[in-house]
């Protein structure tokens, strides 16, 4: 599944995004991208790394036919709040759910694979590192690819086409306001 792209200057080669930083908004950005391509026709695969099953834009994305929406079979919650015993656990989960991504994105199906918290997951080393690089490195020719999530490492953001930084400088969330159905989540 890992093919040279060839030529990245070429019109119809896919290009790599990424939405990082420690702003709101990451999440909304790449489903916005995932709506408009499958508005377009383009056959999305959308893969949520390290979230719970909570966020009210599963409705929507699960509603449009040219998505397909892929997760672990179970939630966690916060990764940095777990004992090592459920780490191991979620870490196994994210590695079975790479693997299922790997697969489906090499099939040719898919205009645009969004990995959503790649980046976590990528710190987390819940993902082989230099495999990931390689893959987005040597995606399938056309094949757009959106990642998400703060502190990407460099040889990612060297990889990159597009690298959006969202950045916090005021939310409600330092005043102690929890987050909101519909809004923050």
């Amino acid at each position: 599944i890992l093919k040279d792209r060839g030529n990245r200057n070429m019109e119809g080669a896919g290009r790599l995004h990424i939405y990082c930083g420690d702003g709101k908004g990451k999440t909304t950005a790449a489903t916005g991208l995932a709506v408009r391509a499958a508005g377009s026709g383009m056959k999305v695969l959308f893969v949520r790394f390290l979230k719970n099953e909570n966020s009210s834009e599963l409705r929507i994305l699960e509603s449009v036919e040219q998505i397909e929406l892929l997760h672990t079979r179970k939630p966690f919650g916060f990764y940095s709040r777990q004992e090592e015993n459920v780490k191991s656990e979620i870490k196994a989960a994210n590695e079975e759910l790479w693997r299922t991504a790997l697969e489906k994105a090499g099939s040719g199906k898919y205009g645009l694979l969004v990995l959503d918290e790649f980046m976590a997951a990528d710190n987390y080393g819940m993902i082989p590192h230099d495999e990931a690089v390689q893959f987005l490195k040597h995606r399938p020719a056309g094949l757009e690819v959106v990642l998400t999530g703060r502190n990407p490492s460099d040889d990612i953001k060297e990889a990159a086409d597009y690298i959006s930084e969202i950045q916090k400088v005021k939310h409600p969330f330092e005043l102690g306001v929890k987050a909101r159905r519909g809004i923050e989540y």
